[in-house]
């Protein structure tokens, strides 16, 4: 069994080699509770976002969700910029009824 070690990795900096040794008990164990029943076809309709150039603003959001995203830890910002993101494909594919622009 591999042990991972508690130091915070630079930004950016993943050690490969010791993710590569990592046992599947291991990553069973070490994961969060919310993973550990996920159906078998959850990462079916997935698709891999590639980062866009950020820029940051002010924007006000209700209390109970800035408190539910910060509650998920580190990188909430992310999270929240994914559903948002999502928003955007859904809306861009006529799936909404809002009246948003979808060009």
């Amino acid at each position: 069994m591999t042990k991972l070690t508690t130091k915070k990795p630079s930004r950016g900096r993943a050690n490969l080699a010791l993710l590569r040794r990592v046992s599947d008990a291991e990553i069973a164990r070490t994961s969060p509770p919310e993973l550990a029943e996920l159906p078998a076809d959850f990462w079916v309709e997935a698709a891999l976002v590639v980062p866009n150039a950020k820029k940051a603003i002010s924007l006000r959001v209700d209390e109970d969700v800035l408190t539910w995203f910060r509650k998920s830890g580190p990188r909430y910002q992310t999270r929240m910029n994914a559903v948002l993101r999502s928003y955007v494909v859904a809306m861009r594919k006529g799936r909404g009824k809002t009246g948003a622009r979808t060009a």
